[in-house]
């Protein structure tokens, strides 16, 4: 699993300290806000040892995200795979902090050291990224990392319930020069 650096940020293999942080992040109705019902700290840990499966099978996945300064974890970031039950194919990137993370640029930090990854290391021609429509913050680190949105791709996620988390946007960005070491 490499390793990526930006100024502030370490993405990194997920280590097994992670997993407290990681189901409080679960357990917080602020985080899980656009995502769902909570997790329980069995959830939190499929969840990870999951992730850390397919990043190890496929070569990308979802990295832990920890704060260089501290060494603190804050969350998590990556690239995944579209989900088959989706009407689109391709690749996403998300992230996810915690709420002391937020509002310091690093989901955009983060996410620009992901797309490089994806472009210049993998080879992608293109990366995806969806949320909901009330997703605000989420929609402005989209369009920070230079992505878009054309109205006539958003969605009704097939794998939630009906309610206000089925409707989703859908951003895009294609292959162009990019680093990894840009500012938030």
């Amino acid at each position: 699993m490499p390793e990526l650096r930006t100024d502030r940020l370490l993405l990194r293999r997920w280590r097994d300290s992670d997993l407290g942080p990681w189901a409080a992040m679960n357990a917080d109705p602020e985080v899980r806000e656009h995502l769902g019902e909570l997790l329980t700290r069995e959830q939190s840990d499929a969840a990870a040892a999951l992730m850390r499966a397919e990043f190890e099978e496929r070569g990308f996945g979802w990295w832990a995200l920890e704060e260089r300064a501290t060494g603190g974890f804050i969350g998590r970031v990556g690239l995944d795979v579209v989900g088959e039950d989706m009407p689109f194919t391709g690749v996403d990137i998300g992230w996810r902090l915690t709420r002391a993370a937020w509002g310091h640029g690093y989901a955009t930090e983060a996410a620009r050291a992901c797309l490089a990854f994806g472009f210049e290391v993998l080879g992608l021609p293109e990366v995806l990224a969806t949320t909901t429509v009330g997703n605000l913050r989420s929609q402005a680190v989209m369009r920070r990392i230079g992505m878009t949105r054309n109205p006539a791709d958003d969605f009704e996620d097939p794998s939630v319930p009906e309610g206000p988390l089925r409707r989703c946007v859908l951003y895009r960005t294609s292959a162009q020069p990019r680093t990894a070491h840009r500012g938030a």
